[in-house]
């Protein structure tokens, strides 16, 4: 076992500190750009894109936002980025438990994200029971990221939630780069990311180095971590590409878990009684190697393949016992994408396959800390020790055709395939719970229709079917065997949206409406302090208006300022849902808010930028009878920076940062259903972090 104290801070921030400034005494005489030219550089640097496009689903819309955006706001951590996005709200209990909603999918899940697909640089990376963590990716080493909300994504998966598409950094041809962007700030945080990217004609490589040191805000709540990412491609020729993939990270972070009302009222710093006594932590360890292949295989076809391998390794200490547990997964992912010439109209296809298995292990053992004298926990009797072996396969084509010049069609069908294979290695005698658990097949197409009003107007229309599987708590019964009537989830999505472009491209608009109704929604009921089982306990309506606008004002030559508002209104509820005699029909969806607003603006100027957002968040209902709510919010983030190009080669950067400048007392994640035990108050609340500072600094040359 690994505790926080075997983090010393690595010397090579130092040594790539020293090695920058070595740089900046060789080049500081050379020859530098015209003033003009230096001034477009800054610009298109830190020009800001949150931009709808045609992309992963085919025709209708995703939303994507680019590193830009991710550079107005810390470098250490992601959900504020993503909540930039309509439609999407991500949670966060601390950087190691976030957890992503979309549309109101996957809000009633405990802990983590599911329901939703996550890829990065198209492998996929969410494991067997569809659970995945963007927190194993620093926001610094990505390019993009792109959301495709509810199940239109047929080619990733035709969740109920949708997917996410994460994309690395590449830099521009025939250039090398190394730059190093160091942060300190409150809670004495230290974060620091070296970044070396070669792109020559024919081989790209990009290696990321990233480390974190922070205490937080509360109690128990210290979070250190290294990682190191490998980005690599060879291009063969003009037509065929491969490239191979590492990413590894090895963090611990304390856990300082939920409080009650009383205690969030009182001191938000303090961590819950039980996981402070414990000295609660994980220690965690994750891999992912993946060689890709990209090809063109003649005038009309293309192909993108993957195979990929993960593995992840969890020590996890809670007050009420010691998990350990390790994931191995592997897989392919296939992909053809060509055009046929039918009656002298060209139409698109895609066809494809992606197969993913995995094996989990998982043992439990008793926490003896009341027993270690106040050192926190302490590993004593096993108790559990099981195995589980996933397996799905997702098969998808589409076709479009353009029935005129202004008028598409696209038809997607999907074809998915689940099991699970349970082993109870603890329990081997008359009481073995071992069971296998295959979900029948499943068939899931989606329409999409898209008019071209005019150059600048676009209207779309899709109706798809979706579907989510149940997760590992939500499968078993409480006796710890497979629950032979647990049934997928599935919903079919209708939606219609517009992206207009207004006053001579300068003001944007993408605007959209959707219902999405589910049936056999999955519900877990919580029966122990860490024991949980789900059931299809009945149906819920998703309906939901989302609007992005944001307008550029060229001020001057060199001066840009680009206001935005991206507006979220949720109505969702419980169409039929009865638990346990009580009927909940009619009820507002527990664990979504019911409005969401982001909204800010960002000011260029000759290589200076500030940057200020602004984020209310409505009352979310903690409870299935709506009788208890969270309160809503509102918090600003503000951010100034100045870029310089000293040399033609050498860029410098310095920023600073507030976040929750007005101080504001709030919960960035929440617990639904809470039960307290033991007579104590339910734990509803993660406390966000009060008002915060953080600074930067970044070298940047180019050999």
């Amino acid at each position: 076992m690994r505790y926080l104290s075997a983090f010393p801070i690595p010397k090579i921030i130092k040594l790539n500190i020293i090695l920058f400034f070595s740089i900046i005494s060789i080049q500081i005489n050379a020859q530098t750009t015209p003033n003009d030219s230096i001034n477009v550089v800054e610009i298109k640097e830190v020009v800001l894109t949150n931009t709808f496009k045609k992309n992963a689903t085919g025709i209708t819309e995703s939303a994507i936002i680019s590193s830009e955006v991710f550079e107005t706001f810390s470098p250490l951590e992601i959900t504020s980025s993503i909540n930039q996005i309509p439609g999407v709200y991500a949670l966060s209990g601390a950087l190691n438990t976030n957890r992503i909603t979309i549309r109101g999918i996957g809000a009633r899940t405990p802990f983590g994200t599911d329901k939703l697909r996550l890829y990065y640089n198209n492998i996929p990376i969410t494991n067997g029971t569809g659970s995945s963590t963007i927190e194993a990716f620093d926001i610094e080493n990505l390019g993009s990221i792109e959301v495709i909300k509810g199940p239109k994504g047929t080619a990733y998966g035709a969740n109920l939630g949708g997917a996410i598409l994460l994309k690395s950094k590449t830099p521009k041809y025939n250039t090398t780069t190394i730059s190093n962007n160091f942060t300190l700030g409150s809670y004495n945080l230290l974060k620091d990311n070296l970044n070396v990217q070669h792109n020559a004609d024919d081989f790209y490589i990009g290696v990321n180095y990233n480390y974190t040191d922070i205490e937080g805000y509360r109690e128990n709540n210290a979070f250190k971590r290294n990682g190191i990412l490998l980005n690599t491609e060879y291009r063969i020729n003009t037509s065929h590409t491969i490239g191979l993939l590492v990413n590894h990270i090895d963090y611990i972070a304390q856990i300082a878990s939920s409080i009650n009302q009383t205690d969030f009222n009182e001191d938000p710093t303090q961590a819950a009684g039980n996981w402070l006594a414990a000295q609660g932590f994980e220690d965690d360890t994750y891999t992912l190697i993946g060689l890709h292949y990209k090809g063109k295989l003649s005038e009309r076809i293309e192909n993108t393949s993957s195979i990929f391998y993960s593995h992840l390794d969890n020590y996890e200490a809670r007050p009420f016992n010691i998990l350990n547990e390790s994931t191995g997964g592997y897989g392919f992912r296939t992909q053809f994408k060509g055009s046929l010439n039918i009656n002298n109209s060209i139409v698109d296809y895609t066809l494809g396959a992606e197969l993913y298995k995995d094996e989990y292990n998982w043992e439990t053992f008793r926490n003896e800390f009341r027993d270690n004298n106040g050192n926190g926990s302490l590993q004593g009797e096993q108790i559990s020790d099981n195995k589980e072996y996933r397996d799905q396969i997702n098969i998808f084509g589409s076709f479009t055709y353009p029935i005129t010049n202004r008028l598409k069609a696209q038809f997607n069908l999907a074809f998915n395939q689940t099991t699970y294979d349970f082993r109870d290695q603890f329990n081997t005698g008359d009481e073995n719970t071992s069971a296998t658990r295959s979900f029948d097949p499943i068939l899931l197409p989606s329409f999409n229709l898209e008019y071209l009003w005019n150059p600048s107007h676009t209207v779309y229309v899709n109706i798809s079917r979706g579907f989510s599987n149940p997760g590992l708590e939500e499968t078993l019964t409480p006796d710890g065997v497979i629950n032979p009537d647990i049934a997928q989830e599935k919903g079919i999505n209708y939606e219609i949206g517009s992206n207009l472009k207004l006053l001579n491209n300068k003001l944007l608009i993408n605007v959209s409406l959707y219902q999405m109704n589910i049936n056999d929604l999955l519900v877990g009921e919580r029966i122990g302090e860490d024991q949980f089982v789900g059931r299809n306990a009945g149906k819920t309506k998703h309906q939901g208006l989302e609007l992005d606008a944001n307008y550029t004002f060229l001020l001057a030559d060199n001066t840009l300022l680009k206001p935005f508002i991206r507006y979220t209104h949720n109505n969702h509820s419980f169409t039929d849902f009865i638990d346990e005699g009580e009927d909940f029909s009619g009820n507002d969806l527990t664990g979504v808010p019911k409005n969401k607003v982001d909204a800010g603006f960002y000011l260029l100027s000759n290589g200076f930028y500030w940057n200020t957002t602004f984020q209310y968040v409505d009352e979310i209902p903690l409870t299935d009878a709506n009788t208890l709510s969270s309160d809503s919010f509102s918090v600003f983030n503000t951010k100034v920076g100045y870029k310089k190009a000293i040399t033609d080669k050498l860029i410098l950067g310095v920023n600073l940062g507030i976040n929750n400048l007005f101080d504001t007392k709030y919960a960035q994640s929440v617990l639904i259903n809470a039960v307290g035990f033991g007579g104590a108050e339910p734990r509803y609340f993660y406390p966000g972090n009060n008002r915060n500072y953080y600074g930067s600094f970044k070298i940047s040359y180019r050999l």
